[in-house]
């Protein structure tokens, strides 16, 4: 019996999945790296660790961006270059397709991993509402480090780590979700003009309803589907 239990710890602990007690201590661990680095920075701005939290990715740019409510609005805390990206500009379509998704999405508590094999992650939703609704399939699309990517966003472990300790911090503070926002791009009236040719211009015209939203008022929008579309709902701060 002892040595089946023995065989049995080494093959959980070889594939990753032991348990509560490492993944809490390695959460433990990173939370407190990463406030180490981070009091600082977040007092200069008013800021703190659980802080409501709000994140937006530019696949062009290749840039994630961190915002923490600060008041009635939100503030930009810190950019983050996303270190590893697979797939073109356009929304994930299928499963395997080696797409990156594009909308907007909502992470929960639950989605966060405190032991996947890309050191920390964090899902972000993918596939959503808006997405079954146009049968588009995948799973796993993840925010994680190792600087490693098909499909997902990789950032550096520095970064994944801040960004996952700010996030497990806001939903200590009872954050109920995470809104992420992937945008093919910085949607200025620029960048828009010169992808108008693009066989998803329609389609990027919906998501840019929210990037402006959020950029006149500061506060994440609330967002709907009908009718198998986007639609922003601004709030006001």
């Amino acid at each position: 019996m002892k040595v089946v239990r023995f065989i049995v710890f080494v093959t959980a602990l070889m594939l990753g999945s032991l348990p509560v007690r490492a993944a809490g201590a390695a959460e433990s661990h990173a939370v407190h790296a990463a406030r180490a680095r981070l009091d600082g920075a977040l007092a200069k701005k008013g800021l703190s660790f659980g802080s409501s939290l709000y994140v937006r990715v530019f696949k062009e740019e290749a840039e994630l961006e961190v915002w923490l409510e600060n008041g009635a609005r939100y503030e930009l805390f810190k950019t983050y270059p996303i270190c590893a990206l697979s797939g073109t500009l356009g929304p994930k379509l299928k499963e395997g397709d080696g797409q990156s998704p594009e909308g907007f999405y909502s992470v929960t508590r639950a989605k966060l991993n405190p032991r996947s094999r890309y050191y920390l992650a964090f899902d972000i939703g993918y596939p959503n509402a808006y997405d079954r609704s146009l049968g588009r399939t995948g799973s796993s699309i993840m925010v994680h480090g190792k600087c490693e990517s098909v499909g997902c966003f990789a950032m550096t472990d520095d970064g994944i780590e801040e960004i996952y300790a700010l996030a497990a911090a806001a939903f200590a503070k009872q954050q109920a979700s995470i809104a992420v926002h992937v945008f093919p791009f910085r949607m200025t009236t620029e960048n828009t003009k010169r992808h108008a040719g693009s066989r998803w211009a329609a389609f990027w015209s919906d998501l840019a309803h929210g990037y402006h939203a959020f950029e006149s008022t500061r506060v994440p929008p609330e967002v709907e589907i009908e009718r198998g579309r986007y639609v922003v709902r601004t709030t006001k701060p």
